[in-house]
């Protein structure tokens, strides 16, 4: 296999519906549930079990985010205190708000936001690197882009880049709202926490030589400047760099004209396609 390919192999895993059940709000399909989880929610009054899967009325998904709560007192989740929009189609209306740490149990789909930070010099491209903190319940001490985030409810994209770029990088935002955004990623991957269904929104910004990203929130441990002849090297030969980071930085280097091989343009090409 490709050097490159392995990393979309092993985060594009997971076969839906496979072992999980479908779950609907209305007539919309918005989950899939870990099998240990199916009969739990069958319990709820507000889910009712039917030969398609589980389904929450329409007009009872303001109780979502209140079942999940119960559900991570009682230990079937991690609670992160972080509202995130229920959604069908990644562009369609919120049906509902779920707790993020509820997301990978339910199978429902998160958004994010990635952020590369160009700068160009005399000897070639250089791409701004982040670490993340020891204390990360997601891949500690992992590489990672100069700003990343999950999308919280209510916010676009964009308003959550700049909200991201502030916190963890001290990004101003006259250099956030700068960024361009250069495609989505999607994919279904099997994880410890559960299935995690995430579409990336994928930004790029070029930055000066007096822009340095500076610790702010204590997610990041601290930034790294490298050649980005250095970060094809360590994506290629190393799993440095968090898992999903892979795929950005994997479309990053066809964009400026580095060449992957064929099998992983076709199938970057496919998650960009989700």
């Amino acid at each position: 296999m490709n050097s490159f390919s392995r990393h979309i192999a092993a985060i594009d895993n997971a076969e839906l519906p496979g072992r999980r059940t479908r779950f609907f709000i209305g007539a919309e399909i918005v989950g899939y549930i870990a099998p240990e989880l199916a009969p739990v929610l069958s319990d709820f009054d507000q889910i009712r079990r039917t030969p398609r899967g589980l389904t929450l009325n329409a007009d009872r998904a303001g109780d979502l985010h209140p079942i999940a709560r119960q559900l991570a007192e009682a230990g079937f989740m991690r609670w992160r205190n972080e509202a995130f929009d229920v959604r069908a189609q990644p562009n369609g209306t919120a049906l509902a708000t779920i707790d993020r740490g509820a997301l990978p149990a339910f199978g429902i789909q998160a958004q994010g936001i990635h952020l590369d930070a160009i700068l160009r010099r005399p000897d070639g491209l250089h791409l701004w690197v982040a670490r993340r903190a020891a204390n990360k319940a997601l891949d500690p001490n992992k590489l990672d882009h100069v700003v990343a985030g999950g999308l919280p409810a209510g916010l676009t994209p964009l308003e959550c880049l700049v909200k991201e770029a502030a916190e963890e990088a001290s990004m101003p935002a006259t250099i956030a709202e700068r960024a361009i955004p250069v495609g989505a990623i999607g994919y279904a991957m099997e994880r410890p926490e559960g299935l995690r269904r995430d579409l990336l929104h994928c930004y790029e910004v070029e930055v000066d030589e007096d822009f340095t990203p500076l610790t702010n929130d204590g997610e990041v441990a601290g930034f790294e400047l490298w050649p980005l002849a250095a970060v094809v090297d360590a994506v290629r030969d190393t799993d440095t760099f968090k898992f999903n980071v892979n795929l950005v930085l994997m479309a990053l280097f066809q964009r400026h004209g580095i060449a992957l091989g064929d099998d992983v343009a076709t199938a970057l090409a496919a998650l960009k396609g989700r």
